[in-house]
Parts: structure tokens; sequence; C-alpha cells
């Protein structure tokens, strides 16, 4: 095996934290960034809720922040955290929704510890070959790395699709078994982005298919399942904008109940984005709304990143089940 690449970063990749997971009953929080406030905010509440973590980039996020910035972002947020904090909580840093070898190839090399080849959008013999030959690649490194099968409707970053298609559980065994992947992400109901279902005056949201779930962990036993699309879309955060000048109407979410369910199952990975860029800017339009002379960055940048790691330590604590398991 090559040298592990993401260690000199401080980095674990995630086969002892879904192992961890699966026995007792939890889902690892993998959380989405972009910029170092967001950053502070994970890291924090993680190390105080004493959660395991994934931070989660996406090829945009990865753009935004630069790839060189990107790496030591996340060896400084490993150094706070253990200097800092006092925390020795585990932390992997992980690709979210990689679409190319050459993408996965290029984080694995700058010290990411785990990846995701998303090839659901290709045909399935398409998707197993490209994600067995990240597969192949990454595991020189002890990176590990997720796949995917069915697709999620909706719009988050780089991630765009009119339609879901659930997973057939018929053919998660020969996916798994042909790629030699690390944890599957699958589709059950969730979906991209703040706008998750439409939903007519006095209907409540649709139930996760459970069934599908509870049919793939038959086939798949002790198998680590990954759940996308999975934020709540926290209505506190979304009155807020709306109050402050948003406009976001008819946003709603996953209700958190099922999702506590499913962490108790197979799910041993739930990935939040949405709803942390609510609570930043519902806290930054409520900032600059009752201060309209402000522009120190710091005055609204610094209350959201609290507001954001206050959520986080929420979803550990009541969501997740995480809390209290690193």
């Amino acid at each position: 095996m090559a040298k592990r690449l993401f260690e000199e970063l401080g980095l674990v990749n995630t086969r002892e934290m879904f192992k961890k997971a699966m026995a007792g009953k939890y889902a690892v929080p993998a959380y989405n960034f972009n910029n170092m406030e967001q950053l502070q905010a994970i890291i924090g509440g993680c190390a105080e809720s004493r959660s395991p973590v994934i931070l989660q980039v996406s090829s945009g996020a990865r753009k935004y922040a630069n790839q060189i910035m990107l790496r030591h972002m996340a060896k400084g947020a490993i150094e706070m955290c253990r200097e800092d904090l006092g925390s020795s909580i585990p932390v992997a840093l992980h690709l979210d929704h990689g679409d190319t070898f050459e993408l996965c190839q290029s984080c694995i090399e700058s010290g990411f510890s785990s990846v995701m080849i998303d090839g659901s959008h290709h045909p399935f013999e398409k998707n197993i070959e490209l994600t067995r030959q990240v597969v192949e690649y990454a595991h020189k490194y002890d990176v590990t790395v997720e796949g995917e099968l069915g697709v999620l409707a909706g719009i988050e970053d780089d991630v765009q699709a009119e339609h879901s298609n659930y997973t057939d559980p018929n053919e998660v065994e020969d996916f798994v078994k042909k790629t030699g992947v690390d944890s599957l992400a699958i589709s059950i109901g969730t979906s991209h982005g703040a706008y998750k279902f439409k939903l007519k005056p006095g209907e409540s949201v649709p139930p996760l298919r459970f069934d599908i779930l509870e049919e793939v962990e038959k086939r798949l036993p002790g198998f680590p399942i990954v759940l996308h699309g999975a934020s709540s879309v926290v209505q506190e955060y979304v009155a807020m904008i709306n109050k402050y000048g948003g406009k976001m109407g008819d946003a709603v979410g996953v209700p958190e109940d099922q999702l506590r369910r499913a962490a108790g199952s197979a799910v041993c990975k739930i990935n939040i984005d949405s709803d942390g860029r609510l609570v930043v800017t519902a806290i930054i339009r409520k900032v600059l709304a009752e201060n309209p002379s402000e522009f120190d960055p710091r005055k609204y940048m610094g209350p959201a990143r609290d507001e954001l790691k206050k959520m986080i330590i929420a979803k550990n604590t009541n969501v997740l089940g995480s809390a209290g398991n690193a």
C-alpha cells in the first residue's frame, strides 16, 4: 500500500467510523463547508458534542475555496481541534459527488481521506466500471470510497436532477461485489436542496421508503449505507430568512424523526448541507436588517458561525445520535 497521504493532515478514513456507528446505532454527520466560519462551526460543534465528523467538500466548494487553500484549512481545523479545543474526535475529509476519476484522484493526492464517485447518472455497467476504477486507485492509499445507486432529485451545488429514481435493491449486491466500494449511497426519497417536496396546502411530507432501505439491509447485511439530501430545512431559519427580506416560502425538508429512524439502521452516514446554508443566511440577514450601517464581516459572520455550531450540536444529539460517540 502506498503512503497514506491523509495522515499528514491528521485525518482518518471512514472505515472505523462506520463500524462503530453501525454497532452503536447512530449515523456519522457529514457536513458540507465552503469557508472558514462554516469549518470552525462544524469542528467546534462536533468537538463539544464529542461526535465523529466527516467534513464534506463538493467540487464546487473546492473551486470556490481553492484546492491548495482547502488542504491547509483542513490541516488547520484538525490542529485547532486538537490543540485549542483539546478534542480527539476522529475527522475525515470527504469529496462529495465526485463525477470523474480525475477529480477523485486529485483529491486523494491532496490529502482527502475519503471520496465519493457518483456514477448514478450513468447506465448500471458504466457506473460499475467508473466506481471500480476509483476504488482500485483509492485503496492503494487506504482512502475509502462511497458509490451511489439511484438518483436523487433536486439541485445543490453541481448536482442537479429533475426526477428521482429509487435504488433497486436487486442491483446492490452485484454493484458492491463488482466495485469493492466501502459504502453505498441509496435513494429512498430524500432529495438535494431546500425545496425537497412540492406540497399542496394541508399535505405532509411523504415518508421515506424504509421498505427499500430494509430490503437493501437484507441484501447487504452489515454494509454501510449513506443518505444524501438529508437536511430537515429547519423552519425556524426559513421563517427568519423570509422575515428579513428573503423569499423561501415553500422550502421543506426531511422530518427529523425519519432521519433518527434511519440512523438506527444500516445508515451510518447522513449528509447535511442545505441546513447549514439556511442558518448562515438567516443570521446574516437578521444582523444586517437590524444593523443596516454594519459593514464589518466579523459582526455578521461571527453570529452566523455561532448559530451554526448550535445547530450542529442539536443535530448530533437529537437527530443523528452521534453525540458522545467519539
